[in-house]
């Protein structure tokens, strides 16, 4: 079905409200999860300067080459399209958009009037029957650029709830190691049993090769997240981030908080209920919001659960502001010896998102020298970095 079939060309009484329409055309689009930004949309204004809009072909096909740049979402536009730019009967009507088969948000979406006429009595059947239906959608992961780079300890109550659901979408995977066990597959070492095996039909001449592979698989990942009180304002969406990490990986992920003592919180992550989960987090932990010791903590970690959890090749993430009362001796050398035992050590500090954050803490001072990446762990647009850095771990350390 061609999508222009129901687009009307603009009456004439709606030339002052065509930009005022593509405008919040736009702002429908980014409630459908396009990837549709400002400067994008003021593309479409200048090249509309060399379209015929009255065509409905030409406008249609304008907006659909430069608002459009998945192919998934060609269909979705098209939908919207007509439905948006379709004649009114009298009035605009309100199209609610539902998001998706699991329901993240509903934007409710008031195109503007054009100086409608007064509807005659007998007209209110007609209106109904030529009522634009509602649209069924999904909204994918497109949060707002204000949103995805707001910091978190600014969020206001409704923007919490909706980070948090954009954290649980976030898709997680880390970088594969390279294991000692081979598999059968085309590979460049020659499989001597398999290939006797499959030449006893050829009365044991070798005219078939089997080969084999070496075996890939996940690095462990353990996650070491300060509940202290200096971080109380990141802690709870920053649980929120372990949760989702804990549940996107395809390997089991060892999770830690700390504060002037070490609490290992994995089961208590298994829980299918987040909010559930994360209460019983906190009734478990108890130096919630209070000092921080990380050099005590990482020494209980290294000699209570390292060889547990460190081995093939773990990645660890250690998420911290830095400050510490502890000795900054005992820091530096728990960090090196938990450098030494994993395959990538990853600090994330929330602090790092601020222009004028410099690492001039102690502990921050001590632990640096033994980091191999440094990162900021302060918006969603970081979460997003983080999830690229992790699937490409491979290759030596960064100093």
């Amino acid at each position: 079905m061609n999508p222009t079939a129901d687009i009307a060309q603009l009456p004439p009484h709606a030339g002052g409200h065509l930009l005022h329409n593509l405008l919040l055309f736009g702002r429908v689009l980014r409630g459908l999860g396009l990837d549709v930004n400002p400067g994008r949309m003021m593309d479409l204004v200048m090249a509309l300067g060399s379209v015929q809009v009255g065509q409905r072909d030409d406008f249609f096909y304008a907006c659909r080459s430069l608002l459009v740049h998945r192919q998934e979402d060609l269909a979705l536009f098209d939908q919207a399209f007509a439905q948006f730019w379709r004649p009114p009967s009298s009035t605009w009507l309100t199209g609610l958009m539902v998001v998706g088969a699991k329901q993240r948000r509903r934007v409710r979406v008031t195109p503007p009037p054009l100086k409608p006429e007064e509807p005659s009595e007998g007209q209110d059947e007609q209106n109904n029957a030529d009522a634009p239906p509602v649209i069924e959608v999904t909204r994918t992961y497109s949060p707002s650029e204000a949103l995805r780079r707001k910091d978190f300890s600014q969020l206001t109550a409704e923007e919490y709830g909706e980070i948090k659901a954009l954290i649980a979408n976030l898709a997680w995977q880390i970088d594969q190691r390279r294991t000692r066990r081979r598999k059968p597959r085309g590979g460049p070492q020659i499989d001597f049993r398999r290939t006797l095996r499959r030449n006893m039909k050829y009365g044991g001449q070798l005219l078939e090769w089997a080969y084999r592979e070496r075996k890939f698989k996940p690095r462990p990942l353990v996650v070491l997240a300060d509940v202290s009180g200096s971080m109380e304002r990141y802690t709870r969406l920053l649980l929120h981030f372990v949760y989702g990490l804990s549940l996107g990986m395809a390997q089991p992920v060892e999770s830690f908080v700390f504060g002037t003592r070490l609490t290992r919180i994995t089961r208590h992550l298994e829980d299918e209920d987040v909010e559930q989960a994360l209460r019983e987090v906190s009734g478990a932990v108890l130096d919630w919001a209070g000092g921080t010791r990380i050099g005590e903590s990482l020494k209980d970690f290294n000699f209570s659960w390292g060889r547990r959890v460190l081995g093939h090749g773990a990645v660890v993430l250690i998420i911290s502001d830095g400050w510490d009362r502890g000795e900054p001796d005992l820091l530096a050398r728990e960090m090196a010896r938990l450098q030494r035992t994993s395959h990538r050590l990853i600090w994330l500090n929330p602090l790092l998102g601020s222009p004028e954050y410099e690492p001039l803490t102690r502990g921050i001072q001590a632990a640096l020298p033994y980091v191999d990446d440094f990162l900021p762990v302060h918006n969603l647009a970081s979460l997003e970095a983080l999830a690229d850095r992790l699937a490409k771990l491979d290759g030596p350390r960064r100093r």
